[in-house]
């Protein structure tokens, strides 16, 4: 009988590192060299262990790399999806970011939270089941993506290409944690139009920037009338992220003493699965219809943002009894020795993840699950350690169990 869990707890945990700082080292910035680079390595890394690996175009000159460690056709199979693409380095760094740092607590890097430690983890899983000479009855499919951040063009790209399993888990960081429902998102833009005068007659006026000021904290507590549950309740949400006040459109800032007529703010919604962005436009117009009753001549208008053909992320959910659930939930018992936190976790249930396209294009049952997020997108973003390896543990377990496994040495067909 095979050892799974002593398999599991005995992985190279040097090799597993090395391959994630090397991950790090590429500038994958969205749209950049760096990012197709980086496609081809992990290509080259997937065919040096054995896996039917090719390069897959998305748009343009950018490419998804993509694994398919192939099973007997005996059992299910299951895909591993994560984006290679990363966000800019910001000021306040104290490390090199592309340096691969790993120290005795923590693996450092642009891009190692969001979301190379969760690519390095699906990969390490599935060589780590090949050097102990196991093999999946079912396929295991690896899916490296670029474009996360313009949407999800690398995911949607794959899917409408035929890349399927019967499962997904999604890699991005959730602190291991399991997530089964995200937000969906859109961007919303709301201009203000008071009534001037000099600041010696402001009572006469109505103030933008006042009004402004008023608007802000009630979208913050707002939530939107079609959520079917309080759970998805917990994933909705207003931020108001930009706000500029001034005299008129063209936003005179010169001229100080005058009661601000203009305002126009910006910022993003999220709603769950079920819900609506043209409720959720609803609410917020009702909220500035109040406004205008609370203070007369003030005028409104509020409009969403169209991305010219770009994709959105839609939102995701999986039942939390669900066989991918059940499966990641018994897999970090056995490592971890404790429960795992499941179910509409916040602050990753704001996140908007490829999970979404997964979910509703490609029509698969899966989770969100990964190391990293405490630190995620900050300077020094950086990844426990511990978190990291006990993900490709989880993984591996999870692997054995949807896909079942053999010994290596049988005839593979």
């Amino acid at each position: 009988m095979i050892d799974l869990l002593a398999i599991a707890r005995n992985i190279d945990e040097t090799a597993c590192l090395d391959t994630l700082a090397e991950m790090v080292k590429y500038k994958s910035y969205s749209e950049s060299p760096g990012e197709r680079m980086l496609a081809e390595r992990m290509v080259e890394i997937m065919q040096g262990m054995g896996l039917d690996a090719e390069l897959q175009p998305v748009e343009g000159s950018r490419v998804n790399a993509i694994g398919t460690w192939r099973g007997k056709g005996e059992g299910k199979s299951l895909l591993f999806n994560g984006h290679l693409d990363t966000n800019p380095v910001t000021e306040g760094w104290s490390v090199d970011p592309w340096g691969g740092l790993v120290d005795d607590d923590f693996i450092y890097g642009i891009g190692v939270s969001n979301m190379k430690a969760g690519d390095a983890a699906s990969l390490c899983a599935v060589r780590s089941l090949i050097e102990a000479g196991l093999r999946p009855r079912g396929d295991v499919i690896l899916t490296y993506v670029v474009g996360e951040l313009q949407g999800g063009v690398g995911t949607l790209a794959a899917v409408k290409q035929g890349v399927r399993a019967d499962y997904f888990i999604n890699s991005e960081p959730t602190d291991l944690q399991a997530l089964t429902m995200h937000a969906a998102a859109f961007v919303f833009h709301i201009e203000l139009e008071g009534i001037t005068r000099h600041m010696s007659k402001r009572e006469e006026a109505v103030d933008a920037i006042k009004a402004a000021c008023a608007l802000v904290p009630t979208l913050s507590d707002l939530t939107f009338s079609d959520a079917p549950t309080e759970e998805h309740r917990l994933i909705n949400r207003v931020h108001v992220g930009t706000i500029r006040g001034a005299l008129s459109r063209e936003f005179h800032e010169w001229r100080a003493p005058q009661v601000s007529d203009f305002v126009h703010l910006s910022g993003s919604g999220r709603y769950g699965p079920g819900q609506t962005e043209a409720q959720a436009v609803a609410d917020m117009r009702k909220v500035l219809d109040e406004l205008e009753a609370v203070l007369p001549g003030l005028k409104t208008r509020i409009w969403t943002e169209t991305r010219d053909g770009k994709p959105t992320m839609p939102a995701f959910e999986v039942a939390k009894d669900s066989r991918i659930v059940r499966s990641i939930n018994e897999a970090y018992l056995s490592i971890r020795g404790s429960a795992q936190p499941t179910g509409t976790i916040v602050p990753p249930g704001f996140y908007g993840t490829d999970a979404g396209h997964l979910y509703v294009e490609g029509g698969m049952e899966g989770v969100v699950c990964g190391p990293g997020g405490r630190f995620n997108t900050m300077p020094d973003e950086r990844v426990d350690r511990d978190d990291y390896l006990d993900m490709i543990r989880i993984y591996m377990l999870a692997i054995c169990d949807i896909c079942g496994v053999r010994q290596g040495s049988e005839r593979r067909d």
